[in-house]
């Protein structure tokens, strides 16, 4: 926030916090303390977060650092929630559910989860007029004592995927930021594995259409990864499905949680409608096709630019997936290693055989890094001028290195204003 307060040069239009803005299963000091004090800690969850009161400190204490409280009181801000907003893992598969649900503790934990969500991240993401079509917003305002309310609500978001909608859209002038619920939104019962619920995608649908000079897509989670990781996670899905039996699906779930197999791609069918999107998107229905697509993600403690051929009858727009992880847990030396070989064409073949024996169709898109992947704590910055588009990764510096703060990590033009020549 200093290199904005001294010098900042055009001043950001908006900042956009793609999930985890509070670990409620790994707690800060102060609402560590606070838990301690209200509880026998020797009683599970421990010193993670029980439920609305401790997520009411938690939030707090996030987002009570000078630097924070001055960034998110003078940019605006959107932002949706990921895994640790709730939990390690959340809703990566029905059995996983059914097994937090079976815990005395969870209810009060996820309930709490979605109240305090509404009312610190949802309300702020919402323009005003969709803030006026917010019937929960008005009624909570009629009553002297909104809580119960809210909490009904908020347990009906658990069981219920339709009961609320969080994705959510922002224009700015002619580009559009289209933010998806990867999360909330999934769908797991009864055998069935989406991304997200019927109704929900049929809105998301409904607003990537117009007449855009780009069209911003963002998830918490990144749609194409290095090819290794993307077969792994579509082989994992259907041997988890069942596709070798019943000891392959249960061994295929453990590993599914160990090395989190959730990203779109372990989402097979949610993945291809994601990418027929972009490809009729691209042929520009509404009017002049955008002359970009770009997809925003985080999640995966790394960060790279990758560019994407739609293939088929796709229009001419350019399509990107950007991957930033700005405050990330550092990947181990090893890690880095295995995020380094999952991108080789060696292990990307060999998961390919994999899915392919396993009935799971290629995809009907192609990618390729082009900046990138690099480990660091980085920063986005997207400037759109017209038609045009450019990204720019920086990394923090490292204290022997003093001035400037930040340090450019990769930098590329996504669309250079002509409607005549790609980027």
């Amino acid at each position: 926030s200093r290199l904005l307060q001294e010098r900042a040069d055009p001043w950001p239009d908006a900042l956009l916090l793609l999930g985890d803005q509070v670990y409620a299963d790994a707690v800060p000091p102060e609402t560590e303390a606070f838990i301690r004090n209200r509880r026998d800690v020797d009683q599970p969850p421990g010193l993670e977060v029980a439920d609305f009161e401790e997520y009411t400190r938690l939030y707090r204490e996030s987002w009570s650092d000078p630097d924070i409280r001055w960034l998110l009181s003078t940019v605006p801000s959107t932002m949706i929630f990921d895994d640790h907003d709730v939990n390690d893992d959340w809703n990566i598969s029905q059995s996983w559910v059914d097994e937090m649900r079976s815990l005395p503790w969870w209810n009060e934990r996820i309930t709490g989860a979605f109240m305090s969500y509404w009312l610190y991240q949802h309300l702020g993401n919402l323009s005003p007029p969709e803030i006026a079509e917010e019937e929960l917003f008005e009624l909570v305002q009629l009553e002297e004592d909104a809580g119960p309310r809210l909490r009904e609500f908020a347990r009906r978001c658990d069981l219920e995927s339709a009961a609320s909608r969080w994705a959510y859209y922002r224009d700015f002038g002619r580009t559009r930021l289209l933010v998806i619920d990867s999360r909330a939104a999934r769908v797991l019962a009864d055998g069935r594995r989406d991304m997200i619920d019927a109704d929900e995608w049929e809105w998301i649908v409904e607003h990537s259409r117009g007449s855009f000079d780009h069209l911003i897509i963002a998830s918490t989670l990144p749609v194409f990864m290095a090819h290794g990781i993307h077969h792994l996670e579509s082989w994992n899905e259907a041997v988890c499905a069942g596709v070798w039996g019943a000891l392959a699906a249960r061994l295929g779930e453990r590993l599914r949680r160990a090395v989190d197999l959730e990203h779109w791609p372990a989402f097979h069918d949610s993945f291809e409608s994601l990418v027929e999107l972009l490809r009729v998107t691209t042929r520009g229905l509404d009017g002049a096709a955008p002359a970009s697509v770009i997809l925003l993600g985080g999640d995966v403690h790394t960060a790279y630019v990758a560019e994407v051929a739609l293939g088929g009858d796709a229009g001419a727009g350019s399509v990107y997936q950007i991957v930033c992880s700005p405050f990330r847990n550092p990947l181990s030396p090893l890690q880095r290693r295995v995020v380094r070989l999952t991108s080789s064409r060696v292990v990307a073949a060999v998961f390919s055989s994999l899915a392919r024996l396993c009935g799971v169709s290629r995809p009907s898109a192609e990618w390729r890094f082009v900046r990138g992947p690099t480990f660091d704590n980085s920063i986005g910055r997207l400037e759109i001028d017209g038609r045009a588009a450019r990204v720019t990764i920086s990394r923090s510096a490292a204290a022997t290195e003093g001035a400037p703060l930040l340090r450019t990590l990769h930098a590329y033009e996504l669309s250079n204003g002509s409607d005549d020549s790609p980027a």
